[in-house]
């Protein structure tokens, strides 16, 4: 638990999640503030989406407890769970847009799902958030296969923030960008959290991300957290993972 947090807005506990014979997470826990971004990285493979995936209800778990707002999800009835979810919006890897569906129709999906509005409101509420991620009103009538990388991720943004939801999931959300448009996304994500009060959950393996946007780190090894601080307590750790990793070749550029 993270110190002086005695009101987390997420709270995992003894999370086990398993593939076949494989256990993926063994009795992970793990709290997340409200209003904090956090950085969750972890070596390639150790399960880091799995976590994300397993909090929003995509990957069964084996056993463990998972609270969201304070309400166990387990023992939530199906209205109060959809009420969870009409609070969080999810930015998948790569965007995950629908390509046979606009931007506009994107946007507007989780919307239709959960709210009955007038076209004319979905539409206004569709200009509002593309400006929100800095994108132009015209881009609305555009399909995914006519964006750039980085448009796409900035219109699944965009869509997971159609709600208006408290918290943000981020499922490696610079990967495939350039450093310039990396950097440009995660200024942008820290904008959106200090301006509208949002959690934000990011799984990453960018360096950059992890140095100029997150408050706090949570490092995923063997299934379980063997590590979480800010930036400055991961430089200074001597576990021999997090020494590679945040003192390795690749950081010297980053964090020199």
């Amino acid at each position: 638990m993270v110190p002086g947090n005695s009101n987390p807005i997420i709270s995992v506990n003894g999370l086990t999640v398993a593939f076949g014979q494989r256990h993926v997470l063994d009795g992970l826990d793990l709290d997340v503030s409200r209003g904090e971004i956090l950085g969750f990285v972890g070596a390639s493979g150790a399960g880091k989406s799995v976590l994300m995936r397993t909090i929003i209800g995509l990957v069964p778990k084996v056993s463990g407890n998972i609270e969201v707002f304070g309400i166990d999800l387990d023992a939530a009835d199906s209205s109060e769970r959809r009420g969870v979810e009409r609070r969080w919006g999810i930015l998948f890897q790569h965007g995950a847009l629908f390509s046979s569906l606009s931007v506009r129709q994107n946007i507007q999906f989780p919307i239709r799902e959960y709210l009955k509005v007038s076209d004319r409101l979905l539409d206004e509420i569709t200009i509002a958030k593309l400006a929100m991620v800095g994108l132009k009103p015209e881009v609305a009538e555009r399909f995914p296969s006519e964006l750039s990388g980085g448009m796409i991720k900035r219109v699944a943004l965009a869509r997971a923030l159609a709600l208006d939801p408290e918290i943000v999931f981020l499922d490696e959300p610079t990967s495939g960008l350039d450093p310039i448009g990396a950097g440009e996304f995660d200024e942008l994500v820290r904008t959106l959290q200090r301006t509208l009060g949002l959690t934000v959950f990011m799984v990453t393996h960018d360096l950059d991300s992890l140095h100029t946007a997150c408050d706090r780190i949570a490092v995923l090894g063997d299934g379980k957290i063997i590590a979480q601080g800010t930036m400055d307590d991961m430089l200074a750790s001597q576990h021999p993972w997090l020494r590679e990793y945040f003192h390795g070749k690749r950081a010297r550029a980053v964090l020199v």
